[in-house]
């Protein structure tokens, strides 16, 4: 256990090389501002949430080149188009607070499934949990159905070009995306956790269960006991320090129009800081989410802060002790003497 302390220490503190990483956060940004520039002009900021999760296909296959990467976001732009659509359907219900979290369980095992047989990168199904668990948080109808998939679907097809128009000028060929089907338990730790998070916070009665969901799920998307509780220390202490620039930023009560230009910016800088130190990265992805989440539905800066902090907090806390207790567990059920 000493070790593993050393080690995460180490581990937080650490700053990556990151190459190329000027190109994927321009790409992002891109891909982000030009569809809420959009579903504002159309006089549509309520269409806000389901632009943006349709937009976080650029942030995939930034490791591939060219038909490789094409093909990955193709698919993951699909899932997070139907995990949107999903949402809202889950949003409709009356029950919907409680409804959410054994299917966003179902959902992240399911992603997590898709996500290992086609080598997603940012691996795991952390931005399905996000995108469903926002969208089913908000109250919805049945009618609105269309308008999110279409508004989710044309933002993900925008970012799909962008993220490859290079690829298109050059007529570059490479191959495809494998499925490869290999059984792990990693999507019951997803399930097991966001069932965990979601429902403690949801019992609790703060009001963004799917925060603690998705910050229980990001130390379990990297790989080895040590990088997944960095993840875990990243995710509480990153999201603390960023609750002072999201004050800052709140404060002022932008415009719509500003409160794009700015999440735009912070997508861009996340994606520059993300490979390098994720804890760093959420000084900006903190107080990106909660402007994302005002420019839809506009809630009171103090009580965001708090549920923000809390939620994650929870989550994170819940993803680590996973990651801590699943080698016991094996030991306590493996056949003596192996």
């Amino acid at each position: 256990m000493g070790d593993h302390v050393r080690a995460t220490l180490r581990g937080v503190l650490h700053v990556r090389p990151a190459r190329g990483a000027h190109r994927v956060a321009l790409r992002a940004g891109i891909s982000v501002l030009v569809p809420l520039l959009t579903v504002l002009a159309l006089g549509h900021p309520g269409w806000s949430v389901y632009a943006v999760f349709g937009a976080f296909t650029s942030l995939y296959g930034r490791n591939h080149v060219h038909l490789s990467r094409a093909a990955m976001q193709a698919s993951a732009g699909a899932t997070l188009t139907g995990a949107i659509v999903l949402g809202v359907l889950v949003g409709s219900l009356e029950s919907r607070a409680w409804t959410a979290v054994p299917v966003t369980a179902a959902v992240t095992a399911l992603g997590a499934v898709l996500a290992a047989a086609q080598d997603w990168h940012p691996p795991g199904p952390l931005f399905l949990v996000f995108a469903f668990g926002a969208v089913a948080s908000v109250p919805h109808r049945v009618s609105d159905v269309p308008v999110a998939a279409a508004v989710a679907g044309l933002s993900s097809l925008f970012a799909l070009l962008v993220g490859n128009v290079g690829s298109l000028l050059r007529r570059q060929r490479s191959r495809p995306v494998r499925l490869a089907h290999v059984w792990t338990w990693a999507p019951v730790r997803y399930a097991l956790a966001v069932l965990l998070a979601g429902g403690t916070a949801t019992a609790v009665g703060i009001g963004h269960p799917y925060w603690a969901m998705v910050a229980a799920v990001a130390p379990l998307s990297v790989q080895g006991v040590t990088a997944q509780l960095v993840r875990a220390a990243h995710r509480i202490l990153g999201t603390l320090l960023g609750l002072l620039t999201s004050a800052l930023l709140l404060a002022p009560h932008l415009s719509a129009y500003a409160t794009v230009l700015v999440v735009a910016a912070l997508q861009i800088v996340t994606e520059l800081l993300v490979g390098r130190n994720y804890g760093l990265a959420l000084l900006f992805i903190t107080p990106m989410a909660l402007l994302m989440g005002q420019l839809a539905v506009a809630r009171p800066t103090g009580q965001l802060l708090f549920d923000r902090g809390v939620e994650t907090a929870i989550g994170a806390a819940i993803g680590g002790l996973i990651v801590l207790g699943e080698p016991w567990l094996r030991r306590r059920i493996s056949p003596a003497g192996r």
